[in-house]
């Protein structure tokens, strides 16, 4: 089986060594992303609605290069600074997947990378 590794310039390089997304067997398999803005390369400012608005766009890019999208994407993990920011994240979250949303994990994280409020990764057909 095949294995491409994906990157896109798209999002903000990583700090750590990762791959954006592996494609492999049909399946797209993206790491977290957090709400970098690419054209600053902080967190985006606003709270955890900008935040995860940012996430996504940067999921969707990367799916994206990958040859997918975000309506094809079957899983997601969800990485949250405070669970009491669930409704908040969620309102935005529900708008990228309006239409039969993929199968999820939320968990609350003791600390996200660069005092992220949210990560979320991905699993999605190629």
């Amino acid at each position: 089986m095949e294995r491409h590794v994906v990157h896109t310039d798209k999002v903000p390089p990583a700090r750590v060594p990762l791959s954006q997304a592996i494609k492999t067997g049909g399946w797209v398999f993206a790491s977290g992303q957090l709400g970098m803005d690419p054209a600053t390369g902080r967190l985006a400012e606003g709270g955890i609605g900008a935040e995860t608005r940012q996430v996504c766009e940067n999921l969707k890019a990367v799916l994206e290069a990958a040859g997918s999208s975000l309506a094809k994407v079957a899983k997601v993990t969800i990485y949250l600074a405070d669970l009491g920011e669930l409704m908040a994240m969620n309102e935005v979250f529900s708008g990228y997947f309006p239409k039969d949303p993929p199968a999820r994990t939320t968990f609350q994280a003791a600390g996200l990378v660069g005092g992220a409020r949210v990560e979320i990764e991905a699993i999605a057909c190629g």
